[in-house]
């Protein structure tokens, strides 16, 4: 299986090249990131996606992971603050259109998100929230090795600085984890050469049939 070797050959890379990712190569992991799974399907999250040196510089200034400023795009995954009412009333009025369906053919679903979301408080709003954004930087994990693009997830990073530079609050928003997309530098990386080190997969997996 291509999609098994390609996730062999992927790791956490730990210094890039100066080459840049193709914008068609970014837009493909963006779609993939866009049609992950979510909770519900209500894709509680938002990507913010940069590529300028200096706005990257900033991002990644209270932070030891060098590769939030070398790397070609830098993906921020921003998860809602809070689960609001409207949100949900525009999000099944949205599905109910896509689907040819008659406005009101969702009500129940809807008052059933509306009954949950109404029942639990912030701080859980946007743990769900932020736990959303972690499917979905699976996904992209998964098409970046598929389009042989080195990426490196993190979350040693500022939250505080990363919301402000991008304005996050503002919006309803706040920085989860982020993604580091390029290319390796193999000869900087001490990382490149190393074997992928994993548990045994019958230590790892239980099949209860």
């Amino acid at each position: 299986m291509n999609l098994i070797e390609n996730l062999k050959w992927r790791y956490a890379a730990k210094a890039y090249s100066n080459i840049k990712v193709t914008e068609e190569k970014i837009d493909q992991i963006l779609e993939a990131i866009n049609l992950s799974a979510s909770s519900c399907g209500l894709q509680s999250y938002r990507v913010f996606v940069v590529s300028n040196p200096e706005i990257q510089k900033k991002l990644g200034a209270d932070s030891y992971n060098g590769q939030i400023s070398s790397c070609s795009h830098l993906l921020v995954f921003a998860a809602f603050t809070d689960m609001t009412s409207s949100y949900i009333d525009d999000y099944i009025a949205m599905t109910e259109k896509q689907r040819g369906l008659d406005a009101g053919t969702l009500s129940g679903f809807k008052n059933g998100l509306h009954s949950y979301f109404s029942a639990i408080n912030a701080e859980q709003k946007a743990t769900w929230a932020a736990k959303q954004a972690y499917i979905a930087l699976g996904t992209a994990l998964i098409a970046a090795a598929e389009l042989k693009v080195d990426a490196t997830p993190i979350e040693g990073f500022n939250a505080a600085t990363i919301d402000a530079v991008l304005g996050l609050k503002e919006k309803g928003l706040h920085s989860t984890v982020i993604l580091a997309l390029g290319y390796r530098d193999s000869e900087k990386d001490y990382m490149a050469a190393a074997k992928k080190v994993r548990l045994p997969i019958d230590e790892m997996i239980t099949k209860v049939y």
